[in-house]
């Protein structure tokens, strides 16, 4: 049985929350517990922000490598000045830099055929410059991959909002999502504007 920790319990939020918060808990409770607790106690109270300040250190060992705020909204806007056959240069590029053999698709809800050890992605990404995107073109990309044979991945890219109903579409259905900050993750070091890479 594989135990999973609840998307909106306390940790799970600090997780997803920059790093320096749970530090700064984890102090706070620490400087509170021994200032406050009886002599005897003050050690122990010393300790009680060490959770907080272990998710702090996975917080922040997640975060290291991810994109600045900064270089998330350079890659947002240099991909959406971008023409489809350099975006779609760009993501087959990074799809085979990250392991996977790349096959530009002829579906219409479908622009690549990904594999790697194995596993099928189907990645729709030829309207990433819409500024919001709707339930309709993720039940196409749906309906594709309910029409193979070996019920593949699927990945949507779009720089723009998820509609109210699109998001918990995608979440029902396992549709990964990449908008500016996983793309300025996934295209990191490939040249496609003259900003640093971090």
């Amino acid at each position: 049985m594989k135990l999973k920790m609840a998307q909106n319990s306390l940790f799970a939020i600090l997780l997803r929350s920059p790093w320096w918060i749970s530090v700064a808990i984890a102090v706070v409770m620490g400087l509170m517990g021994a200032a406050l607790l009886p002599e005897r106690f003050r050690m122990v109270g010393a300790l009680s922000g060490l959770p907080f300040f272990v998710i702090g250190a996975i917080a922040a060992r997640r975060q290291w490598h991810l994109p600045s705020a900064a270089r998330v909204a350079q890659t947002q806007q240099a991909l959406a000045t971008m023409p489809w056959p350099a975006f779609a240069a760009l993501l087959e590029q990074a799809f085979r830099r990250d392991g996977y053999t790349v096959q530009r698709s002829q579906a219409a809800s479908v622009d690549f055929e990904l594999e790697r050890q194995g596993r099928r992605m189907l990645v729709s990404a030829r309207r990433w410059k819409s500024a919001r995107t709707g339930q309709e073109v993720l039940r196409a990309l749906q309906a594709a991959r309910d029409a193979a044979d070996d019920a593949p991945d699927a990945l949507y890219i779009g720089l723009g909002e998820l509609s109210d109903t699109a998001r918990p579409f995608a979440a029902q259905h396992r549709i990964a999502i990449w908008q500016a900050a996983e793309l300025a993750q996934a295209l990191r070091g490939l040249p496609f504007n003259d900003t640093p890479s971090r």
